[in-house]
């Protein structure tokens, strides 16, 4: 047995697959493309490596697409073959529990396994970020900043991972409030790691929520270095960019991000999808006209309508299905999710019953201009939008939605009140969208009635 670069006890055999196995756990902690060749090459040479066979089934997993569950189920079967016809580790078979957890439609089950590793090896940086990702998937922000305060004191200045432990905690803290220390952590885990995209798109979060777009843009100018070597996730940094520039009014300038960055490559990963579909729907509810953009969309939408791995995947194909006219594949969508909600078997069906259900029709009476029913789903939703996952920041293409909902369906108290908790939640800082719609209440208001 050897150990990895964290101090932990892997059952490889040959200095070159630890070499690659070490690479490919940075590659991941660092978003970067190059991650699966090194993970790969590992397993290449060493197929019988149970926990690099647990890890891709993760990492499969977490690409939330139903067609690739099959590879998921043969790296767990390979794993647990691998594990019974040699000695490993509790902590290897810990990470085979989390992939079959996960599988089995429970993540946050897979999520307790990791942490039970973290408990006897709180310095394994895999395990760490693995559960942040699942935690962040499911939409349990306090859980991602309480795991990791447990193991900040493991992660001093002589571990390798330092820099990126900062980023997560860095995140962590902006999704639960604490926008200044979210930014000093981010900022100093960047300076640790310089290919943080994790810890530098952190910090930009910080800047949408204070509602400094300026800033933002200021923050992201010069360091493209930090997010070019990475995944579908540099197209996510692009689209943060594009946020800030649609927030102070410069339509052109985001579209243009649209066009060149963040849909240059026609991908159908849903994160890529939800990017598009989130930035065209905020484009038009501030009256742009987005041209054919959406039928992209909508054509790789219509094939994932039985997809069922993430509500929040499955709300923004919808979004695309509606954009894009597609009225049939839609109705489909939505029959799918009342049936996972009603199956009510696993802890992915239960998002799918809160807030999918309520979510999925509001979206629809949108599109189709019915904006009083439209904010009673939308609104009824509000309350459990956090379990359906992803960051405040891409949730808030629901908010935003609500309200507009309500403005224009003459719900002015209600769609206020909404646009309230929204700036409460931003520092008490109104950005571009709450100065027009508040301005859009006031100004209705001082129009007597005929």
């Amino acid at each position: 047995m050897q150990q990895d670069m964290f101090g932990q006890g892997v059952t490889l055999q040959s200095p070159q697959a630890l070499s690659d196995w070490n690479s490919a756990m940075m590659a991941f902690l660092a978003h970067s493309a190059a991650t699966p060749g090194h993970l790969g090459a590992t397993l290449t040479q060493e197929p019988e490596f149970a926990l690099g066979q647990a890890v891709k089934g993760l990492f499969t997993l977490l690409l939330g697409r139903r067609e690739l569950y099959p590879t998921a189920r043969e790296a767990l079967a390979l794993a647990e073959a691998a594990a019974t016809g040699a000695a490993i580790t509790p902590r290897e078979q810990s990470y085979i529990h989390a992939l079959a957890a996960y599988l089995d439609g429970f993540p946050m089950k897979s999520v307790q396994h990791l942490e039970e590793v973290l408990l006897n090896a709180p310095g394994d940086a895999l395990a760490a970020k693995l559960s942040h990702a699942i935690r962040f998937v499911m939409g349990d922000a306090g859980g991602m900043r309480r795991s990791l305060e447990a193991l900040m004191p493991s992660y001093g200045p002589g571990h390798p991972a330092r820099g990126y432990i900062l980023g997560c905690y860095a995140f962590a803290l902006e999704e639960t409030g604490d926008y200044a220390r979210a930014e000093t952590f981010g900022r100093r885990g960047l300076e640790l790691c310089p290919d943080d995209a994790w810890g530098l798109h952190a910090v930009a979060h910080v800047y949408d929520m204070t509602a400094n777009a300026q800033g933002g843009l200021t923050w992201l100018e010069g360091r493209e270095a930090a997010w070019a070597h990475c995944n579908n996730f540099r197209y996510h940094v692009w689209w943060h960019k594009a946020l800030m520039h649609l927030d102070l009014g410069d339509y052109d300038t985001a579209l243009a991000l649209y066009d060149a960055e963040i849909r240059a490559d026609k991908t159908d990963d849903y994160r890529d999808i939800s990017n598009g579909t989130s930035l065209l729907s905020r484009l038009e509810l501030d009256g742009i006209d987005v041209g054919d953009r959406w039928e992209e969309l909508a054509d790789l939408s219509m094939a994932r309508t039985e997809d069922g791995c993430l509500i929040f995947a499955d709300l923004h194909y919808l979004l695309a299905l509606i954009g894009g006219g597609r009225e049939d594949a839609m109705s489909r969508m939505i029959a799918r999710i009342h049936r996972d909600a009603d199956d009510g078997q696993t802890e992915v069906d239960a998002r799918f019953a809160h807030p999918g259900v309520s979510a999925a029709h509001g979206l629809e009476a949108f599109g189709e201009g019915d904006y009083t029913s439209a904010f009673s789903h939308l609104a009824a939703a509000r309350a459990t939008m956090q379990d359906a996952g992803g960051s405040h920041a891409q949730r808030d293409v629901f908010e935003r939605l609500t309200i507009d909902a309500g403005l224009r369906a003459g719900l002015l108290d209600q769609a206020g009140a909404v646009l309230q908790e929204r700036t409460a939640k931003r520092a008490g800082r109104n950005d571009g969208y709450a100065e027009a719609r508040f301005e859009m209440i006031a100004k209705t208001r001082r129009i007597p009635a005929e």
